[in-house]
């Protein structure tokens, strides 16, 4: 992410702090659902890439005791929860709860005892039990993956650090339809809300915790 011309000003201004990390560890999974994965859909960009290097990641979180939890998009059958994000993107209203497209990808089901938590809106956190069940468990660092990075995953890292969790996006475990928005929410989150490590990096500074 250094390499972007305007980081002088970002470092003159004080942005981009290393931000400490802290047990208790949790990972959040946001909406790699099969619309997602689709580009025919929601899809394309780098998000198949993602998908497959958040397989090992989830391995790691379980294997380690992590807190995990995953998001859905979902909506009424009967479009009764419509709302703002829908008059932007009115496709969302195709993410039912028994539709396929809405359905967690195969290689990241969760698991009994994971979160899922259903919502209408980019954030996992807004309307949703997500900061209470991460509370209840502790979770200090919360570990991000999922799609898209420029929209749902950057909507829950803003408010992850609001609700005072430290948030890790995992660059390589987070995907978009379009790299250019990819790579600059990533450098922005980075300078303002998050750390931002590749999977090895981040599993091997949550090792030493």
């Amino acid at each position: 992410m250094t390499r972007h011309s305007e980081l002088p000003t970002y470092e003159r201004q004080g942005f981009g702090t290393p931000l400490p990390l802290q047990a208790p560890v949790g990972l959040l999974i946001v909406d790699f659902v099969n619309g997602f994965a689709d580009p025919a859909m929601f899809g394309g960009g780098n998000i198949a890439q993602a998908i497959a290097n958040t397989v090992p990641l989830l391995a790691a979180a379980r294997e380690q005791g992590w807190a995990v939890a995953h998001s859905r998009i979902v909506f009424a059958d009967d479009d009764g929860d419509h709302n703002i994000f829908t008059l932007k993107v009115p496709g969302m209203l195709t993410l039912k709860e028994h539709g396929p497209a809405s359905a967690i990808v195969p290689q990241l089901a969760p698991r009994e005892g994971e979160l899922v938590v259903r919502k209408t809106v980019p954030s996992a956190f807004f309307g949703t039990s997500l900061a209470a069940w991460l509370t209840q468990r502790g979770v200090r660092t919360l570990v991000v993956a999922g799609a898209v990075t420029s929209g749902c995953v950057r909507a829950s890292v803003v408010d992850a650090m609001s609700h005072g969790f430290r948030p890790l996006v995992v660059s390589d475990c987070v995907g978009d339809r379009a790299i250019q928005p990819h790579e600059a929410n990533l450098f922005d989150m980075e300078q303002k809300y998050a750390a931002v490590m590749p999977r090895e990096q981040a599993l091997a500074a949550l090792r030493r915790l």
